[in-house]
Formats: structure tokens, sequence, C-alpha cells
């Protein structure tokens, strides 16, 4: 392949085949980044990339195809001034087969861009205001993932899905291809091969892989298997974790064994680059310092994080929710659900084989303003939305909306709540004395006007908590609540997190947020990853959150 990351042509207005460009931006960095050379923070409706690239005659021998990491929001690409492809949808991958579009020499890539968050699409947390405020922040325009050019047979590999057995002793490896041709699956862990299938493929084929030995994946274990494809004259790199992540009554059980999930919000945000790391190893910097905090994985917030960032969740055995950035769309109508079905399925195609990713979140506080009767709403929305994650994914656990409201199916309750310690431990008492969540009217089994108490049979998370403002008196940001002194955010802390982990009905806690995004700052680290708290109290926070959980016992 061929890496196109680097400078391209940039122009901020609308495609034309005679447009002259007069700008340099440097790829995959968003025009609104520090990165990118560019740094305009304004609205970018519409912008254009060009950039010439070499093709030989050995490229021309089978399939040359053009990839796009992600392409924020709408994205039309050219090739030689003819149109090869549209796609639409800002935080999933796409490709071309340009093969039929380009000759031996230099050829001409364009991509013409439309990205407006002020219209009814999914955006998640970038403003629609000129400017950042509250818990919104710069917008992300056109071009944020990796570019690059790929050559494969005519015959290729068109994907690999893994699927552990709960026998513990097989993993089912499907194959879909372009053609038909004898193809093989060897399975190695730590360099020695473990496991061999072979047989023809013609389209599609479900390979059953016996393995000799058997390394779960695992909280802190990411024993990864290395698997080598080949089909025809193609042949492809993986890999895949075995485990199997599901519910047994309210405890989340992996491999059989019930684990508290431990997590913090991470929303994907650099200073430098907005959504797009300076470098991958920035990736495993931020687990790093979720893990120095005693947190096993973290809820991936109002993004869809790279799937370089998610192999290193792999690596490290880190747990993670993948959620839809749903903010921007509005779930309050029935004819908005196409544009949510044709883009989380991509999402869920796309991400399946990740062992990190434990849970589905296909929806994010929806119908906040439940009290505007001037709305038109409807529940099936979000019921919908459970229901095709479901039939693409049967094998792991959804939560129809994070934080509510929720519809009649979920894997899943979860409840979002910034109250106060001693607010939050009256709701858990509850939750322990009542079998009731009494914090808020957040569960709509019928339709999203007729709110009430959750009575607590599924498995309750608390997936949003805490959210509080460290701050010295000449400090300025913003945050849920605001603690004036390490010892009262510590003692707060502490509180809360003792609460949810000694609630033997609670399965796992999500804390808000691990580090500072622009100008909400109440996060356990700045927005440059620095240390905001002493040594001291980052080891109680740790302590306590490694504690064993009620439900775990």
């Amino acid at each position: 392949y061929m890496c196109l990351n680097g400078a391209w042509d940039f122009a901020k207005c609308k495609y034309a085949a005679d447009l002259e460009f007069t700008q340099k931006i440097e790829v995959p960095f968003c025009p609104e980044s520090v990165l990118s050379g560019i740094g305009d923070r304004g609205y970018i409706p519409d912008c254009v990339y060009s950039r010439t690239v070499d093709v030989s005659k050995d490229d021309l021998n089978g399939r040359l195809v053009l990839h796009f990491g992600a392409v924020d929001y709408k994205a039309a690409v050219y090739v030689n001034g003819r149109r090869v492809t549209e796609h639409v949808g800002g935080y999933t991958a796409f490709e071309a087969d340009i093969t039929p579009y380009v000759f031996e020499g230099q050829n001409r890539i364009t991509v013409a861009v439309h990205d407006d968050v002020r219209e009814n699409i999914p955006s998640g947390k970038q403003s629609k205001k000129p400017d950042s405020y509250g818990c919104f922040y710069t917008r992300v325009t056109g071009i944020w993932q990796t570019v690059w050019l790929e050559r494969t047979p005519v015959d290729y590999i068109k994907s690999i899905k893994y699927f552990p057995q709960p026998d513990y002793k097989t993993v089912k490896v499907e194959l879909v291809t372009e053609g038909c041709a004898s193809a093989s699956v060897e399975v190695f862990l730590k360099g020695k091969l473990v496991g061999v299938a072979r047989g023809e493929v013609e389209y599609r084929h479900t390979f059953d892989v016996k393995l000799d030995e058997i390394a779960l994946w695992n909280v802190g274990e990411g024993n990864l298997y290395d698997v080598t494809v080949s089909f025809g004259e193609d042949s492809v790199q993986s890999y895949f974790g075995f485990r199997i992540a599901t519910y047994e009554g309210r405890k989340f059980m992996l491999n059989g064994k019930s684990v508290f999930q431990r997590l913090v919000l991470d929303q994907g945000y650099y200073e430098d680059g907005i959504y797009t790391a300076k470098d991958a190893a920035q990736f495993g910097l931020d687990i790093s310092l979720s893990q120095a905090f005693g947190f096993n994985g973290a809820r991936l917030h109002q993004k869809v994080f790279e799937q370089r960032f998610l192999y290193e969740c792999d690596k490290a055995g880190y747990l993670t929710w993948c959620e839809f950035p749903s903010w921007g769309m509005k779930c309050d109508d029935i004819k908005a659900l196409g544009v949510f079905v044709s883009q989380w399925s991509e999402v869920v195609e796309q991400y399946f084989n990740h062992p990190s990713i434990i849970t589905w979140c296909p929806l994010n506080e929806v119908w906040s303003d439940l009290d505007n009767a001037k709305l038109v709403r409807d529940v099936r929305f979000v019921e919908a939305a459970y229901n095709v994650t479901k039939s693409l994914d049967p094998t792991r656990p959804c939560v129809d909306a994070s934080g509510g409201y929720h519809g009649r199916f979920t894997d899943i309750f979860d409840f979002h709540n910034y109250h106060s310690a001693d607010e939050t431990v009256s709701y858990i008492e509850d939750i322990k004395n009542t079998d009731t969540l009494t914090m808020d009217t957040v569960y709509a089994p019928d339709s999203a006007q007729e709110s009430i108490l959750y009575d607590c049979e599924l498995p309750l998370n608390a997936s949003e908590y805490g959210g509080m403002l460290f701050t010295k008196a000449d400090d300025s940001g913003w945050g849920y609540r605001t603690a004036a002194s390490e010892e009262t955010f510590l003692n707060e802390y502490l509180q809360m997190t003792t609460a949810y982990l000694d609630c033997e009905k609670i399965s796992g806690f999500c804390y808000t947020q691990l580090y500072d995004v622009e100008q909400e700052q109440n996060g356990l680290y700045s927005y440059t990853r620095g240390k905001k708290f002493s040594d001291d109290v980052m080891r109680r926070i740790a302590e306590c959150n490694a504690r064993p959980a009620a439900i775990e016992k």
C-alpha cells in the first residue's frame, strides 16, 4: 500500500473543475487544528482537497483501491476529474476501486467535502455555535483519518469475522470474498501455529478452527492471536482476541467470570489535532493514564474512535463501550431512523472484531427536552436502534440509549448522575432497599412521554457520574459541579465511587472524565494530559477504584 498522508492542496469552497488552490493542508488533520497548518475554527461548510499520485505499471495489474479512514461529513471523490464514489457519514471508513480511472504516471485525486453541523446530522460534541461552550467543542471538518492506496488481486478477501465459541476450544472464522478460490486460515499464538483450516470459498464461507492452546482475552491481559488468511493470490494479516462478553442476571460476565466495569469517560480530543492524535503513541498514553487511576476501561463518548486506538485497547486488555456520535441528529422523529441505521451499521460491521468492545451504545441521552410538548416523539426510534444493533451483532450487550430515555428493549439499564456524593448515596440506598432508582424519571416503556421510575431488574450501570471541576480561585472553566480543594474533590470522589462499588446490584460505573476538553475542565488530567492532583490523591483514587466490588464477590 501507499500512505497518502501529508501535504494536499486545499480550498475552503465548493468543488469546481477549474478550481485554483491557494492553501496547503497536512492530512489527516482537520483544518480547524493546529497540526493541519491552517487552524481555522470558523464554520467551513464546504472544502476541497487535491493531490497527485504516481501510478506504476505494476499498480494496474490487479485492483488499485483508494481508502479513507474517515471524512466528516459528506465526501465526493474524483480521480482525474471523474467522480468515482460518494460517502455520507463522518466516522467510518470507505473505499473506491479506482483502477478504471487511472493510468500509468501522475494522476490527480480530489475530494469535495460538505459538512455543516447546524444541519440535522450526527456530529457528537461538535459545537453548532460559532465558538465552543459547555460540553460542546471545536468542530471537525473533512479528512481526519489516514488516506491510503492499496493493491489487491482481482479476486480478493473482502472481510473477516471472528466468533469465539463457548466451548473455549474453537473460533469460527467467516470469510467474505470476491470470486472463488482455495483458502487457508492459520492461527498463531506468540509465533506458534495453534490452529489451521482449509477449504474452497465461493464468496462466503465459515471455517471452524480448533485451537491447540487457549489464551483468554481478559482485563489487563490483551492476549491476541495472530492470523494469516490466504485466498488465491491474496493474503491478509489479522488478529483476534478470545473472549465472550455477556450478562448473567445483573452481573457482567467476561469469559464466565463476574467483572465490575471500572470505566472512565474518554472523548478522544487532542489540543493540537482536535479529533486526530499527532501520532499513534498518544493512544497508548491515554490508556496508561487511565490505568494509573485504577480504571479498567473507558466509555468512548460521542465519537467513533480510530481503529488504531481500538487496537491499543485490544493489546492492553482495556474494556470499551463503542458509542455513536448521535448528538446533532434529531431522534424525535422516526423519519431520522434511516440516517442513523445507514451509518451505525457501518460502525458495527467495521469494528466487530475488536475484543475490547464489550458494549454497543447506539444513542446517548435522547429526548432530554422531554417537557417540550411541541415536539413530536416516537420511542420506536430508540427501540429500533437496539433491534438493529442486535441483528447486526448478537454476540455483545447493547444499551439502547445511554442515560435515557430507554425504550422497552435494552440489555442494560444505565443512568447518568451528576448529583452530589450525599445525594448519590441516598439513591444507592434506595436501590439496595427498594429495587428502585429514584433519582430521575428516565424509563419509558411505552412512549417517551410516559416516564416512570425504574425497578432494577435489568443490569444496572452508572455510566456517567462525577464531572467535578477542581479549580483554584484564579482558574476558570466549566464542570457539572466545583470542588474548591483537593481534599473536597477526593472526599466526594471516594464517597460516590465507594457507594457504587458496595452496591451488589450495580455492574459498573463510568467517571466523567479522563482529561479536560477545552473549556470543560472536569478531567482527572489537563487537556495536555498533565497532572492536576498530588501523587497521594492519585494513589487514593486508584486504590478506591481497584477495590473489589460487591457484585464480583
